[in-house]
């Protein structure tokens, strides 16, 4: 199974930006790929995702306001969240499905990003 390493949470204050990162242990090219979130006393959520032919979809709550991507050469995953408020606050996890084995779905340990004046 690949490994995975988020990076780039942290506290912003709303209206704000981050740029969340994870970092793949070997080729991504063939996984579907996404981000996920878990806030405090609530189930864990999908953020978006990112097929491996580059496909993506949304959550409705972030639409408009987050960019998924990803970059097969550096093997990284990036969330780009815009617009940033206090009901965002969560710990983000990424994933990644190998798109031939799709019971096997890797998960990164998470990165907070907390929204707060």
């Amino acid at each position: 199974q690949v490994q995975l390493v988020e990076s780039g949470g942290g506290l912003v204050q709303p209206g704000g930006s981050l740029r969340l990162s994870c970092l793949a242990s070997r080729s991504i090219t063939l996984y579907s790929m996404g981000w996920y979130r878990q806030a405090p006393g609530k189930q864990r959520e999908m953020v978006a995702t990112i097929s491996s032919d580059s496909i993506t979809n949304y959550a409705d709550s972030v639409k408009g306001r987050f960019t998924i991507s990803r970059d097969n050469a550096e093997n990284t995953l990036h969330l780009q969240l815009n617009s940033l408020n206090p009901e965002d606050t969560a710990v983000y996890y990424c994933y990644a499905t190998p798109i031939y084995y799709t019971a096997y779905t890797s998960w990164g340990q998470g990165t907070q990003v907390t929204v707060s004046s």
